[in-house]
């Protein structure tokens, strides 16, 4: 066999990339070891797990109705019907992005693909469908195979009652307790959904600080809700070893605990993701893979060989779907003879717990870390007539700027549904967009956008609803 474009991945990068050359004409072939496109983020991550955050957040909302006089009884769970659903999300969108691939002439073969050369790849089947050919040559290949979870040998205990994020997510059962090792983005959510489930949820981090990344003022809020929701933090503490005794898994720990061994009904371990680039046989092309495994690319996506580029979690960090699906639109248009490159001033982030975390451009740790001079204006929730009006006060807006030019650089949001807010920071960032052109701008009342207008008025002085004069 042979093609014009392989693609070798599946997921938001992959199929963005391979849709967007079918449209301009080119030859593409995608091969992924998943019977279905979507790739981890369809099938085993963002999705799903929205998913389920969503029957979490609906349940917080019933509960939180009872200030304004409004109860329900006790949730009665229905875990299948609750798998069913998601299930069938992912059905719903893995089945429309085959469509999409038969439409546009994409071909996908269901294989293990590795490297015999630069121009050629060996397939091995891995699914019931035997193959035409083992072999299948290419002009150029965009190489999109992402990341998998982090594994620590000495928690491999082999019990299934320590998961990982895709475990987690098959819903096994509703365990009475649950620990959650790693405070990141993917424990948090997760822990938030099994608590909302009814399980009591304890979060162990090595670190002094949930979601390491994030600035510490966005953290706050977050840290201060999941207190009530979780039944215990453990910050700056090791988790030292596990076994299973009987129907539980045993957990010694290091730290600031006045107990030092616990007894869990499960435990996630959710502590980062690796760049799948091992055993793709790319010591037979002039791919450069660096000391952390991800493969070396410029800023036009291409790696040391000539043949091959790469996009999404497998090419560097941040491992987002987002900016996988930009970088083979990227790559794409690199292979087509465009003047494209990667160089976004804004890659949003964001955190799907409740509240919301979202951030985008410039962050004010790192503008601390690279001594980059920014003013920065904060604008409080509890200011907002719509925060009040649903009794959620505790987020807040935030602008930075940079003080000779007054552009936004950098914006970060705490509070409910920051991630569809980070939007329009996005493209303000993007455009270069000064702090005025965020007065100016008309927002609808009462909603939550208008904090990103009116924390750009504080940075004037002139909030209409918070006294904050300029100095």
């Amino acid at each position: 066999m042979d093609t014009q474009l392989v693609i070798v991945g599946g997921g938001p990068g992959g199929y963005a990339a391979a849709f967007l050359a079918a449209d301009l004409g080119m030859r593409v072939t995608v091969v992924d070891v998943e019977k279905r496109l979507g790739g981890v983020c369809l099938l085993r991550g963002c999705i799903p797990s929205k998913a389920l955050l969503h029957v979490a957040k609906a349940m917080a909302e019933a509960e939180h109705l009872a200030e304004w006089g409004v109860s329900f009884d006790k949730p009665a769970i229905d875990l299948d019907r609750i798998r069913k659903r998601k299930d069938k999300v992912i059905s719903t969108l893995t089945g429309g992005l085959g469509q999409l691939a038969k439409k546009r002439k994409v071909d996908v073969i269901q294989a293990r693909a590795t490297f015999e050369d630069s121009r050629t790849l060996k397939l091995d089947a891995v699914g019931d469908k035997p193959l035409d050919d083992d072999r299948l040559r290419f002009q150029h290949c965009i190489l999109a195979t992402g990341s998998s979870p982090t594994k620590i040998p000495a928690f491999n205990i082999g019990s299934n009652r320590v998961m990982d994020s895709t475990g987690a997510l098959a819903l096994p059962d509703i365990p009475e307790s649950l620990l959650v090792v790693g405070g990141g983005y993917i424990g948090l959510e997760m822990g938030t959904v099994y608590a909302a489930l009814g399980s009591r949820v304890s979060v162990v981090e090595l670190l002094d600080g949930l979601l390491p990344g994030a600035d510490r003022d966005l953290v706050k809020p977050l840290a201060k809700r999941l207190s009530g929701q979780f039944e215990s933090i453990w910050l700056n503490t090791k988790v030292v070893s596990m076994a299973e005794r009987d129907d539980a898994v045993e957990v010694t720990f290091e730290g600031d605990l006045d107990e030092k061994v616990h007894r869990f009904s499960r435990v996630l371990v959710s502590i980062g993701r690796r760049p799948n680039s091992a055993g793709l046989g790319l010591e037979n092309t002039k791919v450069e893979v660096n000391e952390k495994g991800f493969v070396v690319v410029d800023s036009k996506q291409r790696t040391a060989d000539p043949s091959i580029l790469a996009i999404g979690d497998v090419a560097g960090e941040p491992m987002l779907a987002h900016k996988a699906a930009h970088e083979g639109k990227v790559a794409v248009e690199v292979l087509a003879g465009e003047p494209a490159e990667f160089a976004p001033r804004a890659i949003p982030a964001v955190v799907f717990t409740d509240p919301e975390i979202a951030w985008a451009g410039l962050t004010e740790n790192e503008a601390k870390a690279k001594q980059i001079d920014v003013a920065t204006a904060v604008f409080p929730w509890a200011a907002s007539g719509r925060a009040q009006a649903v009794g959620r006060t505790e987020g807040f807006t935030k602008w930075l700027i940079d003080p000779k030019s007054e552009r936004v650089v950098g914006c970060g949001i705490v509070g409910p549904g920051a991630g569809d807010l980070i939007g329009e920071a996005v493209l303000a960032i993007e455009m270069g967009a000064a702090v005025r052109d965020l007065t100016d701008s008309i927002h609808p009342h009462p909603t939550l956008t208008e904090t990103l207008g009116a924390a750009a008025e504080v940075h004037f002085g002139t909030a209409t609803d918070l006294y904050r004069p300029k100095r």
